[in-house]
């Protein structure tokens, strides 16, 4: 997939990753156990990630019951920068709380496969891996109490009862990946 083109109705790559609890993540076993996998792109730095945290956090919690779940994966370089190492990624996870599985992508591929730019940004994926919704998760960066369009929310619980996505493609907002610089 190329990053400046629509995902959506495409294939989403397969992966195996390190998670912070030192297990290893594969796409496959998610689609055996969920019928909807939402997959966003984060970092422990940034502002946008941590106005969101709270907001993917509730979504995680509202559709876990549902045959849902969120994985969250970490793409940034660690070469540049100590605040993306495996650790800060654990020190993170126990800071915030996380009720979802966070993925370290230490070769960057899995966020070029997927086209990802920007952080945060989510992949909804259906049980085939097919890209379902990608893009916002929702329209305020700012606040969560600003928000008027749960985009991500809204995708989950249309996939769920197996009706349209719409939209099924938002312009994602947030920082840039940091690349390796050997790795654009």
């Amino acid at each position: 997939m190329k990053a400046d083109k629509n995902p959506v109705g495409s294939y989403a790559p397969d992966f195996e990753l390190p998670g912070i609890d030192r297990q290893v993540y594969h796409l496959g076993r998610y689609r055996e156990n969920f019928q909807a996998i939402g997959v966003v792109f984060i970092g422990n730095n940034c502002s946008y990630v941590n106005g969101y945290i709270d907001r993917l956090k509730q979504i995680q919690a509202e559709f876990a019951c549902c045959s849902f779940t969120l994985v969250g994966i970490n793409s940034n370089d660690t070469d540049s920068t100590l605040e993306e190492t495996f650790e800060a990624m654990n020190s993170f996870a126990e800071q915030n709380q996380l009720n979802f599985p966070y993925l370290r992508d230490p070769t960057q591929d899995v966020a070029k496969s997927f086209g990802a730019r920007v952080i945060p940004e989510v992949f909804l994926l259906d049980s085939d891996a097919v890209i379902r919704y990608a893009g916002r998760i929702d329209d305020s960066l700012e606040s969560a109490d600003e928000v008027q369009i749960s985009y991500l929310r809204n995708s989950i619980a249309a996939l769920l009862a197996e009706k349209e996505i719409d939209p099924s493609y938002t312009e994602p907002v947030g920082s840039p990946i940091q690349w390796r610089k050997n790795n654009n």
